[in-house]
């Protein structure tokens, strides 16, 4: 697959934009802040239907404005499809494809993009949620579907917590609040299925995870991931407990659901008194090993950022022998100014053979050369094309915003 075209209006900086791009390497050279990120992030938002910078969609949209247009035109083999999405400030999302409405889930069902960024070293150093967020993004490239159980989750795990906060206000202790089992049938029935998903996920990266980890680092540190689940005790959203441990595939669900109820159970009277939900999949950690110990606390600079690429090319190789649709498009985005010479070499070997890459960087002598191709030039609100340098294809409604 890959993005021939890109068109936006009033998203982040840009009143409108267009950006033409070719299969092979493209470049986005300029300055911080001209938008070269924000051109990014709009692809990725088709793909994964989020940021990866922000946790709403409200920022995504230009000030001064209700909504924001990214449409699309993908190339998949012979076959050609638009895709767009409108960003409502307030609202849902609205989505079409070849011009008929769509339920927005649809779209990664067309776009599929891995992106490489700054950000990724927080994957490995930060908290539990920028893990989460790694996954469930590409749970949802991986299985769509999964968009709706995710945010069907989402809307049921706030709707219980407002019954507890309620709950705690008006001083209900124990088994007082007979309504509460309502919400955990329908919480356990979403969370495990998307406990049961990240778990085969982290599974099917395991293998490539390795590869690229070996690749990218020119070593064997024998990385691993492995999700800590709340379900199994402890709370490792606060760094308590314990237990990973997957299950077989044949009893994984069902076992899930069970330890799922029964933990809810025992956690009843601390969730009542702190008013929140405590045991879910929105409080789990994937957890990330090399050498037998945790990345998160004892790995270097370099080896952390040995593993943010290796699961960003793990997932890209995952996504590939999935997808029908041929070859993810990768998504470079400032990322080669973080890395050390060697590190940049070899991942600029690895991600050249791919259909389609975009670069972004604000110095290009940071681009090695075998991703040092179509240029495009991004300057005080102006996109400009090296193939055609009279083209004057974009206007920003602001010029600091990157």
């Amino acid at each position: 697959m890959i993005v021939e075209h890109l068109n936006l209006v009033d998203f982040r900086n840009y009143a409108t934009a267009d950006l033409t791009l070719h299969s092979g390497p493209n470049v986005l050279v300029g300055r911080n802040g001209q938008g070269k990120t924000n051109l990014a992030e709009a692809i990725v938002f088709l793909a994964t239907l989020g940021s990866h910078r922000v946790s709403s969609d409200a920022p995504m949209v230009r000030d001064g404005q209700e909504f924001a247009i990214i449409r699309a035109s993908l190339g998949h083999a012979q076959r050609k499809v638009l895709v767009e999405v409108q960003l409502n400030r307030q609202g849902s999302n609205k989505a079409r494809i070849n011009g008929s409405p769509s339920k927005t889930n649809e779209l990664p069902r067309y776009a599929h993009v891995v992106l490489f960024a700054p950000e990724d070293l927080q994957i490995v150093r930060g908290d539990p949620s920028s893990r989460r967020r790694f996954a469930d993004q590409l749970l949802i490239q991986r299985t769509p579907r999964m968009a709706g159980v995710l945010g069907d989750y989402d809307r049921v795990l706030r709707q219980r917590t407002a019954l507890l906060k309620s709950a705690r206000a008006r001083g209900v202790r124990g088994e007082g609040l007979s309504t509460l089992e309502v919400w955990d049938d329908k919480l356990i029935a979403l969370g495990s299925e998307i406990i049961d998903a990240r778990i085969r996920l982290a599974a099917d990266l395991q293998h490539p995870l390795a590869e690229a980890y070996a690749t990218i680092a020119g070593a064997d540190h024998r990385p691993e991931l492995d999700w800590a689940l709340s379900v199994r005790g402890g709370d490792p959203e606060e760094g308590q407990g314990p237990s990973s441990g997957s299950g077989t595939e044949a009893d994984q669900r069902g076992e899930i659901a069970e330890l799922f109820r029964s933990a809810l159970q025992a956690k009843r009277a601390s969730e009542l008194e702190r008013g929140m939900t405590l045991v879910g999949p929105h409080r789990d950690d994937l957890v990330l090993r090399i050498n037998d110990l945790p990345v998160k606390g004892y790995a270097s600079h370099g080896e952390s950022w040995s593993v943010a690429l290796a699961l960003r090319l793990a997932s890209a190789e995952l996504l590939r022998a999935e997808s029908p649709a041929g070859d993810p498009v990768l998504i470079l985005d400032d990322v080669f100014a973080e890395l050390d010479a060697d590190r940049r070499r070899r991942l600029a070997e690895i991600t050249a053979g791919y259909e389609q890459v975009v670069v972004t960087a604000a110095v290009e002598s940071d681009i090695p050369d075998v991703l040092h191709r179509h240029v495009v030039r991004i300057e005080a609100g102006t996109i400009t094309d090296e193939r055609d340098p009279s083209s004057r294809s974009a206007r920003s409604g602001t010029e600091r915003d990157d």
